[in-house]
């Protein structure tokens, strides 16, 4: 018990460092790195905008048409009167005729506009290292936001699995969890959120970035923009369905320590148990509940979160905004997004508690069996420990948002696109 203990300990202490020393030891290195991404997407809206207008294609191609003609005839005079033998000599035109090519090349390259966007993300050598970096700040935020709040989704899976003995709030389920079981209890299942969520936050996160910015490659940035909100759900629905497939069977095994005391010793015993007894397919049991209340919460959290954003920074100069500024309106753009998620998640959240509480009938189907406890739990309770998760979720996603994007900004993951 000690040793699982340490271990849990020791996973939240390295995600935690990990943590610190991206913050505070990384970030100063790239922050002159994110100003110089800012300005380069500043002349990328610049440059669309240009392009962007109807009758300019033809009149750029002409005047380019005449600026080669005057470049070439200053160009040849310019090496003609520089010669130092006589400008009416031959050897005169033939050293301007051999330096015109190159200097007009040199010109006209500075003058034609090149787009900062290429069509094809696939094209980009940078691709994987910017995309791992996306992955790794959601790993590091979601492991360590949900290890964090552990102590209190304990008592939300207390009330949601046995409303009646654990019915005095939050604060009121703490002291009767200390006082049945000891304060170690707070901190169980603690090894598979850890984990778990590690794993899930790199896929919902580096997956999101990544489909994301494929849709707008893919529809144009013009288009991307009236459909802004179809991207947000659509990218965060995939992204986060791969992310359950792999967070189902820590969330199965963190869901028996919690809700069954003496189920196991923890991470590794849990998964142990459960396989033995069911098989793999008892760590898939609960995959139907937790899609349901993971994907409608990761695409409100994500498409409101993105909203709040946008219109925060219609009253804020995001150019001009200091670092602390930015993490504030993070947080309170994803405050707003938890609690919207979670208004949005909690029925299917109670019954993935459900029905990982223990196995099912002999015979009974994982359909039956979600519409078996659907039924008897019903709407009212469905809704059983919500102002828990109201305070976890909510707090949670806030500081999730917030400690997401000062990841980011600590690897230097700033190459992204906006829509708005």
């Amino acid at each position: 018990m000690f040793i699982t203990r340490a271990i849990s300990v020791t996973n939240f202490i390295v995600a935690t460092s990990a943590l610190s020393f991206q913050v505070c030891v990384l970030y100063p290195w790239h922050k002159q790195l994110d100003e110089d991404f800012e300005a380069l997407k500043k002349e990328h809206l610049r440059v669309l905008d240009t392009i962007k207008r109807g009758a300019d294609g033809a009149v750029v191609r002409k005047d380019t048409s005449i600026s080669i003609i005057v470049l070439a005839t200053h160009t040849i005079s310019s090496a003609v009167s520089s010669s130092p033998v006589s400008p009416s000599s031959p050897s005169s035109l033939v050293a301007a005729a051999e330096l015109v090519p190159q200097q007009i090349s040199q010109q006209i390259s500075q003058q034609i506009p090149k787009p900062a966007m290429t069509t094809s993300l696939l094209a980009k050598p940078n691709d994987l290292a910017l995309y791992s970096r996306y992955a790794l700040a959601g790993a590091v935020c979601c492991s360590f936001t949900h290890a964090i709040l552990t102590p209190i989704d304990i008592v939300k899976t207390r009330i949601q699995v046995d409303p009646l003995a654990y019915n005095l709030g939050v604060s009121g389920g703490l002291r009767q969890v200390v006082a049945t079981e000891g304060a170690g209890a707070l901190a169980t299942g603690l090894g598979p959120t850890t984990v778990g969520y590690f794993l899930q936050g790199a896929l919902k996160f580096g997956g999101y970035e990544f489909l994301k910015t494929r849709a707008i490659d893919t529809l144009g940035y013009e288009t991307s923009c009236k459909n802004r909100y179809a991207i947000y759900l659509g990218s965060s629905a995939l992204a986060e369905i791969a992310g359950d497939i792999v967070l189902c069977p820590f969330e199965a095994v963190r869901i028996r320590l919690v809700s069954q005391p003496g189920f196991g010793r923890g991470l590794s015993d849990g998964f142990a148990r459960i396989v033995r007894e069911e098989g793999i397919r008892g760590l898939y049991s609960g995959l139907g509940p937790i899609v349901l209340k993971q994907v409608p919460y990761t695409m409100a959290s994500f498409l409101v979160y993105e909203h709040a954003l946008e219109q925060a920074y219609k009253w804020v100069d995001k150019s001009t905004i200091s670092s602390a500024g930015i993490t504030g309106i993070n947080m309170g753009s994803g405050l707003i997004a938890g609690i919207a998620a979670t208004l949005v998640s909690q029925p299917a959240d109670t019954i993935l508690s459900k029905i990982n509480k223990g196995k099912g009938e002999a015979g009974e189907g994982t359909l039956r069996r979600l519409w078996t406890i659907a039924r008897d739990t019903g709407l009212r309770g469905s809704y059983a420990g919500i102002r828990a998760r109201l305070v976890m979720v909510g707090g949670m996603t806030a500081l999730q948002f917030a400690v997401y994007g000062d990841i980011k900004k600590a690897l230097g993951a700033t190459g992204g696109i906006e829509i708005k």
